[in-house]
């Protein structure tokens, strides 16, 4: 029992104070064994193995200054955002423990955590972009993204400059001076560079390493920052920082929320383009609920064995796929038959991932008879769960899309993209086979 005293004086149960260890012996631990304890102390929350969920919407501050010295931060007058707990909308114990691990495998200095992938992407080009300002962005994009800079944002003067997903340097150079004109044309900057890699859903791949030196060529120290959504192969597949971007985009929905419960997002990177975010983030909410952020730090043990059984699964069900007579062909990332996008992948991935397009021969009837017959493949949207999940792109998440820019892009009425799930290899092959002998 604890009486009325010691209460008074019990630390704010939140993150450890000690220095976190993360060497032994010299030797740095890896991300799957500083998953399970990491910016979190048992001895601040009763002896709890795990975080508790902390259920509040304010916090006590210890006393009057340290309340000031919080809001200082959190306003940005004084650097270095709050130095404690404040509100909710803010930060709480659950969402900066989550920040601080995923920090860990992209191998960023910070993270934010937020309710959605679509909020971390819309509140970060929010933060970054002005009336005048160009985006320049990579194609395709996952459809929410692609609709918010074309519909949304011109409606605030921010207009965009695209380019394929395979750009070469020598195109990447001369899309940035197109964006750069037009910014010049408006009163405005190129204010990011948005890529998403590999492409949703046709598994394209774009040359981070070949747009950083392009950006770095274009605008020298004072580039706008390019941003990546990872979330087909990361955190485990792929570390973009690593190649030159400066923030790696997540829907934590994906892999590593990975069980199909829950919804949201986050962004890492350096502080400094953190904080930016951070300070909006504050300002219009969007943070990812006490809950969610408990549930996150529960997959994220599991995230490197989940995505290593559905990358090994993958790569038989797609061996299975190749040659069947009812395929026309398969964007997996372990079959890459073009040249430019071989070198891309030997470049920047460390593995070919789980999520794929698979082309029936005929069109969309072909493919709703083809996901209308399986069995073990749940036909939904989303993917990076325990599950296999299929679905239509063109007909579903990209519906919205024009016509002529699928097209364009290659999103035809018979790409399935494909999902691949932790279940035996072999039931989901038999099931694959199945299905499309009803074709």
């Amino acid at each position: 029992m604890t009486d009325a005293t010691d209460a008074v004086t019990t630390p704010t149960p939140r993150r450890k104070p000690k220095p976190e260890i993360t060497t032994i012996r010299g030797r740095p631990l890896k991300p799957s064994t500083l998953m399970m304890g990491h910016g979190y102390d048992p001895a601040l929350s009763e002896g709890s193995l795990k975080a508790p969920i902390f259920l509040t919407s304010t916090f006590a501050f210890e006393n009057a200054a340290a309340g000031k010295r919080h809001f200082e931060g959190i306003t940005g007058k004084r650097p270095g955002g709050a130095e404690g707990l404040v509100y909710s909308r803010f930060n709480g114990p659950n969402q900066e423990i989550l920040e601080d691990r995923l920090s860990i495998w992209d191998g960023a200095e910070d993270a934010l955590s937020f309710s959605s992938g679509m909020t971390a992407i819309t509140v970060m080009l929010l933060a970054y972009c002005s009336a005048g300002d160009v985006i320049v962005h990579s194609g395709p994009l996952y459809a929410a993204t692609e609709g918010f800079v074309a519909k949304v944002l011109s409606k605030f003067g921010i207009t965009y400059v695209d380019f394929p997903a395979g750009a070469t340097r020598e195109e990447m150079d001369t899309v940035l001076a197109k964006a750069k004109a037009q910014a010049e044309e408006h009163g405005g900057n190129v204010a990011m560079i948005y890529l998403e890699s590999p492409a949703n859903p046709t598994n394209a791949l774009v040359d981070v390493e070949a747009m950083s030196a392009a950006r770095d060529a274009a605008f020298g120290s004072d580039g706008p920052p390019i941003a990546i959504d990872n979330t087909f192969l990361g955190p485990l597949w792929q570390r973009p920082l690593d190649q030159g971007a400066d923030i790696v985009v997540y829907s934590l929905t994906k892999y590593v929320g990975g069980h199909s419960d829950l919804v949201a997002g986050s962004i890492a990177g350096a502080k400094k383009w953190m904080d930016p975010v951070r300070a909006l983030r504050n300002t219009m909410g969007g943070i990812c609920d006490p809950n969610t952020a408990w549930m996150l730090l529960r997959s994220l043990e599991t995230v490197e064995l989940r995505m290593q059984r559905a990358g090994e699964n993958a790569a038989k069900v797609c061996a299975f796929l190749r040659d069947h007579p009812k395929v026309e062909r398969l964007g997996y990332l372990g079959f890459i038959s073009d040249p430019r996008q071989q070198d891309i992948y030997n470049r920047h991935c460390l593995g070919a991932g789980s999520t794929f397009s698979l082309f029936i021969k005929g069109g969309e009837a072909e493919a709703f008879r083809f996901l209308d017959n399986m069995t073990i493949a749940k036909l939904a949207v989303s993917l990076g769960g325990t599950e296999t999940l299929a679905s239509l792109p063109a007909a579903m998440t990209h519906l919205s899309v024009p016509d002529e820019r699928k097209a364009a892009l290659g999103i035809t009425d018979n790409l399935v993209r494909i999902s691949i799930g932790i279940e035996d290899p072999d039931d989901l092959i038999a099931d694959f086979d199945q299905a499309l002998a009803k074709v």
